[in-house]
């Protein structure tokens, strides 16, 4: 495949992605059957002509085009192959096309999927799916060719990028991508539904499905890029506050409220106002993250280096899509039912109560990642607000949060009826003193003890409430594991940020440290010749008794950049982790070691993987449920009201 195949497919998709913005739309206006039914046809067609331009690119890696200005930046002949395919997506040029391809197929998807609904809705859908893939691929034409030419063509390659050289980007960036794109979908499904002269609820219905999937894409996204920069990274964290981090964890917090307001936005017209307005306002905050990784505004590991007219070229993609959007419901929230009065204690004023705490929480972050770079703009001063100012104003909205898992099931619709919780007050009591008694044995400060009687008690009463509803596990099981994710993730993060030790040691081959009451030995240093790098690793024994522990640090120089890098490495255990990285050597030949001791780690993961196994189940059965399509009474992961 030549790189002028995949140019022409990309012009290609930018004409079929107008025709499908211009045609459904007025088709759906003027009711014109023939051209709302051009929909479908041109939405596959977009979908096949992206795949193929991205199809050229990969092939262009595997060849080692370096004719191609982006696969010359981010190849070599060492690089092996499969790192070649992921370099496609490792620079930002081939990463915004795996975006767009993203939205693509979640437009092909939705065309296959959509054929029950009323045409001109449909019609709609697609209509604004378009507009958006038709933006950004006219912002790959114009600043961002994946496919540009560099002639004369060099002999080799820059190589990619060190840090990206792990099999983890195989699955990271396209999750994580998938995810931030799938809200797309619901706000397509928003914007449709505004656009109609009478909006009603149905829309809810039909998106719940997708923006489901969106969510579990993207918690899967974020948890493959924690658990990348925990061990990639060296430094043995899994969540440092970063700017782009925090670009990604905003649609997932909005995207978390808009789950459980669709859930009853259809019974509840009060809700509805409010799930049209979280659908248009997680996907801007999808469009500001991309703003945020790709104008250069931001420094981080995960940036792009970018030029100015490109991060102009996204603002003006995110000021028409949240401008036009936001107005068009000022217009049309006039004619949407009025806000209703809900009984204190009532499930519907949890639900809203969850909302305005998720709420919270997405502004609490954007102000933190905004505010130095409004201060900046302002005054000239640069700021930094990391990690302490999260840690101190997060805990407190979340805490609540976490604990009204287990109230809102077992509370009733309409009435207060906070008196169902009642038969959990033994097991409220038993997680409060459990944390109590942990914190004063452990030493610990008022937050370990509140984050254990929260994740112990939403653990509990999780667990509770699926064996009081077992008859109708089927049906509830998505809502158990999410919940139950939740929990194990609270009590996870909470125990491994209080209870983390951290040793930094100076040791050479064949000496030895006690360290933690474990003995720590460095046997040996071997050096290591790998496909594009050079490394010295060495080898570690950690002992205790008779647990037994071998540990294999490097130090790695990629020869074609010249770049050092830190391979940790680390034992892994349902209870605790051993966390090891190897610095520099001195003048005496010591070396620099970073001994790292993190209880309870494996279930940071292990409740983040239960967050989006759960959604991505429910997200299936309620999209091939015929109940689905048939009741409108069906609210997958509640019961009904």
């Amino acid at each position: 495949m030549t790189p002028e195949l995949g140019q022409f497919a990309l012009l290609l998709a930018l004409a079929v992605a107008l025709a499908q913005a211009l045609l459904p739309l007025w088709g759906a206006q003027s009711g014109r059957t023939r051209w709302m039914a051009l929909a479908r046809p041109l939405a596959t067609v977009g979908f096949g002509l992206v795949s193929t331009a991205f199809a050229t690119l990969v092939a262009s890696f595997i060849q080692l085009d370096t004719s191609v200005a982006y696969v010359a930046a981010n190849a070599s002949h060492e690089l092996p192959l499969g790192y070649r395919i992921t370099a496609s997506w490792g620079g930002h040029e081939g990463s915004l096309l795996l975006w767009v391809w993203m939205l693509a197929a979640w437009g092909a998807l939705v065309a296959a999927r959509s054929r029950k609904l009323p045409p001109a809705f449909a019609a709609r859908v697609q209509g604004v799916l378009g507009a958006v893939a038709a933006g950004f691929l006219a912002f790959i034409a114009f600043t961002s060719n994946p496919f540009a030419r560099l002639l004369p063509a060099p002999l080799e390659g820059r190589d990619l990028n060190p840090l990206l050289q792990d099999p983890g980007m195989a699955a990271h960036p396209p999750l994580l991508y998938m995810g931030y794109v799938g809200f797309a979908v619901g706000f397509a499904f928003a914007v449709a539904a505004l656009l109609d002269d009478a909006p009603d609820a149905r829309w809810t219905r039909w998106a719940r499905p997708w923006v489901l999937a969106a969510w579990s894409t993207l918690t899967g996204g974020i948890l493959l890029g924690s658990f990348w920069a925990y061990y990639e990274l060296g430094w043995g964290g899994f969540w440092f506050w970063d700017a782009v981090e925090n670009a990604a964890f905003m649609p997932w917090l909005l995207g978390t409220a808009l789950i459980h307001s669709l859930a009853v936005a259809d019974k509840r017209p009060g809700f509805l106002r409010w799930s049209l307005l979280l659908a248009l306002l997680a996907f801007a905050l999808s469009l500001l993250g991309t703003f945020l990784v790709r104008s250069g505004v931001v420094s981080s590991v995960h940036a792009f280096a970018s030029d100015p007219s490109r991060g102009l070229f996204i603002l003006a993609l995110l000021a028409l899509a949240v401008g036009g959007s936001l107005t068009l419901y000022a217009l049309r929230v006039g004619r949407l039912p009025a806000a209703e009065g809900y009984a204190l204690g009532s499930r519907e004023s949890l639900l809203l109560l969850n909302n305005l705490l998720l709420a919270t929480a997405t502004g609490t972050v954007l102000l933190g990642t905004l505010y130095p770079l409004a201060a900046e703009v302002i005054s000239g001063t640069k700021l930094s607000v990391g990690a302490p100012y999260f840690d101190t104003v997060f805990p407190p909205i979340m805490l609540p949060l976490v604990a009204l898992l287990v109230i809102g099931p077992l509370a009733r619709w309409r009435v207060a009826t906070l008196g169902a919780v009642r038969p959990l007050l033994p097991l409220a009591l038993a997680a409060l003193a459990s944390a109590a008694v942990l914190a004063l044995a452990l030493q610990g400060s008022l937050w370990l003890a509140a984050g254990i009687a929260t994740g112990l008690w939403a653990l509990g009463g999780t667990v509770a409430l699926a064996w009081r509803q077992r008859a109708a596990w089927r049906h509830n099981l998505p809502l158990w594991l999410a919940h139950a994710g939740i929990a194990v993730f609270v009590l996870g993060v909470t125990l491994v940020r209080s209870l983390e030790q951290a040793h930094d040691l100076q040791l050479a081959p064949g000496e030895q440290v006690l360290v933690a009451g474990h003995l720590l030995r460095f046997e040996r240093l071997e050096a290591v010749d790998g496909a594009n790098y050079r490394a010295a690793r060495a080898k570690l024994v950690w002992q205790h008794g008779g647990e037994v522990i071998t540990l294999s640090p490097e130090k790695r120089v990629y020869t074609r950049r010249q770049s050092a890098m830190t391979e940790a490495a680390i034992s892994r255990g349902p209870w605790r982790d051993v966390y090891v990285s190897l610095g520099d050597a001195d003048v005496d030949g010591r070396w620099a070691l970073r001994l790292q001791i993190k209880p309870f780690m494996s279930w940071v993961w292990i409740g983040a993987l239960l967050m989006a196994v759960g959604g991505l189940w429910g997200a299936l059965a309620r999209g091939r449920s015929p109940r689905a399509e048939l009741q409108p009474n069906f609210v997958p992961a509640l019961s009904t009201p």
